[in-house]
């Protein structure tokens, strides 16, 4: 708000908000403030809309209007209207409340058949996006390579050139258990559907971002003399757990 990158809707109680802007000396004159319970008129707009894309899944028209009371099922038809560019939610609630109501308002992209979730990362070494941690519990070697395609176009959003590390136990066919030939047929399919990606792997973690243990070990590889900005995981098990203890 302070760099004018953005114009905040702040959701809630209006008393409530305004009462801590004024605590916190938040000097925010123009600021929206949305409480979806004294918004009949759209609330009742987004409930009609809601109720027609979910009827034949389960939803009533009486769960309808009253998921629209929840601020993230509202601000997730916000986004849906165009009435808001961005959401962030999560900070007092689990995890599957939050994305609940915006995988069954929000539609996917075209051509994104699997949603997923990344992790952006701000290390001392520089940003660091890690996928997928929240979603795709045991990925197939598709998705896999989908999941990849997506955080790459994540990075590009944040004006990094991806390059990206499908990170497995082994590395480059080292071993074939099963888990392992998984993330060599992703990278497979990557390289083929879009070879001027840069991926690699199955690989290591510690190789995938130790530059000079990659070059003296495995010089054949895509990511060789590259610093790896994307990590794709074989798992969410490896994918979340990794991800907390980073943040910790």
């Amino acid at each position: 708000y302070a760099a004018g990158m953005a114009i905040p809707i702040l959701m809630g109680n209006q008393e409530r908000i305004s009462n801590m802007l004024k605590e916190h000396e938040l000097d925010m004159p123009d600021v929206q403030i949305i409480d979806p319970h004294d918004n009949p008129e759209k609330r009742h707009e987004y409930a009609e809309q809601f109720f027609e894309m979910r009827k034949r899944k389960g939803v009533t028209y009486h769960l309808a209007k009253k998921n629209m009371t929840s601020r993230n099922y509202y601000g997730a038809m916000m986004i849906k209207n165009g009435d808001a560019d961005a959401m962030i939610s999560g900070y007092s609630r689990n995890y599957r409340s939050v994305v609940k109501p915006i995988l069954e308002t929000i539609p996917k992209s075209k051509g994104v058949s699997k949603v997923a979730a990344t992790n952006l990362m701000l290390t001392k070494s520089g940003p660091l996006f890690l996928s997928d941690t929240t979603i795709n519990v045991e990925p197939s070697a598709k998705e896999l390579a989908k999941i990849a395609q997506m955080t790459g176009q994540m990075a590009q959003l944040f004006g990094l050139e991806p390059v990206i590390g499908m990170l497995s136990f082994s590395n480059f066919g080292s071993s074939r258990f099963p888990q392992a030939k998984r993330v060599s047929e992703a990278v497979s399919m990557l390289h083929r559907s879009n070879p001027a990606l840069a991926v690699d792997g199955p690989i290591q973690s510690d190789f995938a971002l130790n530059k000079g243990l990659l070059q003296d070990r495995f010089p054949f590889s895509a990511l060789s003399n590259k610093k790896v900005n994307v990590l794709v995981f074989p798992n969410l098990d490896a994918a979340n757990i990794t991800y907390k203890l980073m943040k910790e």
